[in-house]
């Protein structure tokens, strides 16, 4: 996939959608039109990685579309990233497969040393090397990662390791791992976010010498585990940034975050009320399509009135992140109305199907449990609540 120069949107176009948006669009739906239901619903059982998707995706170039064309990516902006993730959901896929290299790649690409990002950089472009996998989230510390426990310790030139992390998505099937860790123990910081530090930690060395994997089977298939992390060793070289900076860094990634899951959130909300509107067409019964019941139409119909209201704040969003201008309200605010509106048209689509709906051959369940998550994660509604109050509206801190 070819860059295209300038990502920056026009700014008297909501929707941010030129020609090349179309066309990014049309060229995902095609690659995403060779994996069709069936083969997504073939994963479910053993829940097994897509990775003939995965691969595909990478050959065309969609996942090193954030990655600048010096390193052999394509350059392009958080606009265009976000339309292959939306446009992967819009098709009935699982962009979670793969989305992370997304955001996770630009903590290396705005943190990480010349060298680290001339190591890694082309090598991820090209699919030689996958970082799909981020170890935040702690069992005992959960959102509240300024009371992260993994501690890394310096001596001499490798940091040794030790801790344990949980929910960590894609790690069997990641080459690269950025882990969170505390350098400074917490007793000895100033402020409660200092003493967190990013390292780059090579999986295919660290598994079975340092790190145990632990798949956690969940309601959707996201390839999600637990991370065992006892006396791991890993370079100084591998810090990424500089010590005790890791929360900021974190922290400089999530608008990025939040409107890539946003887009993902409007393709859910769009494959449902497409999906609900061809049945709702067809379905007959009492001797007339159910879609000519206003008590069909209407729940339809409102769903997709509120998947475009999301989807224009995840527009403003993007177009804000790419002229580098401050974003977070508006990214925050994109995911939770995505989210919200992608998880009242799963339930719209169910309603419409019926006792249909909860059978796998109509993927609607498969697709119900996946967009659920965004709920909770990553970053539940409940916090970007929190976040709204606090820095758009002003008032006290809740917590």
């Amino acid at each position: 996939m070819a860059g295209k120069g300038s990502s920056v949107t026009d700014p008297h176009d909501p929707t941010g959608d030129s020609d090349f948006h179309h066309s990014l669009r049309r060229n995902v739906r095609e690659l995403c039109g060779r994996f069709p239901d069936a083969y997504w619903r073939g994963l479910e059982a053993n829940r097994d990685y897509p990775e003939d998707f995965v691969s595909a995706l990478t050959k065309a170039g969609y996942l090193a579309s954030l990655i600048p064309e010096a390193y052999g990516g394509s350059g392009l902006g958080i606009s265009e990233a976000a339309l292959i993730l939306e446009e992967i959901n819009r098709s009935g896929g699982n962009a979670a497969a793969c989305h992370a290299q997304m955001y996770i790649m630009g903590t290396l690409l705005r943190h990480g040393s010349d060298d680290q990002k001339r190591m890694y950089l082309p090598s991820l472009a090209s699919g030689e090397l996958r970082l799909q996998a981020f170890g935040v989230t702690e069992p005992t510390t959960g959102s509240d990662t300024t009371q992260l426990k993994t501690m890394a310790v310096r001596k001499g030139d490798r940091y040794v390791v030790n801790g344990q992390k949980v929910f960590i998505s894609r790690a069997e099937h990641s080459d690269l791992l950025l882990l969170l860790v505390r350098t400074t123990p917490i007793e000895h910081v100033v402020k409660r976010g200092d003493g967190l530090s990013v390292l780059l930690v090579d999986l295919r060395r660290a598994i079975g010498h340092g790190i145990t994997i632990r798949p956690i089977r969940t309601m959707m298939n996201h390839a999600t585990t637990e991370l065992f992390i006892e006396d791991l060793e890993v370079p100084v070289a591998n810090l990424v940034g500089q010590e005790g900076n890791g929360l900021r860094y974190l922290l400089d990634g999530l608008n990025a975050e939040r409107i890539l899951i946003a887009a993902e959130c409007v393709g859910d909300g769009r494959y449902f009320i497409e999906r609900s509107r061809r049945y709702a067409g067809e379905r007959v019964v009492f001797g007339r399509a159910i879609g000519q019941n206003q008590g069909i139409q209407f729940p339809i119909a409102t769903a997709h009135i509120r998947i475009e209201a999301a989807d224009l704040m995840r527009a403003r969003a993007a177009q804000l992140y790419d002229l580098h201008r401050p974003c977070g309200a508006e990214a925050n605010m994109a995911k939770f109305l995505a989210a919200d509106a992608s998880w009242e048209a799963a339930n719209v689509a169910i309603q419409t199907f019926g006792g249909y709906g909860f059978t796998e051959e109509y993927d609607i369940e498969r697709k119900f449990r996946e967009t659920r998550l965004y709920q909770v994660a990553p970053v539940s509604t409940n916090l970007i609540l929190s976040y709204v109050a606090e820095h758009v509206l002003g008032l006290p801190r809740s917590y």
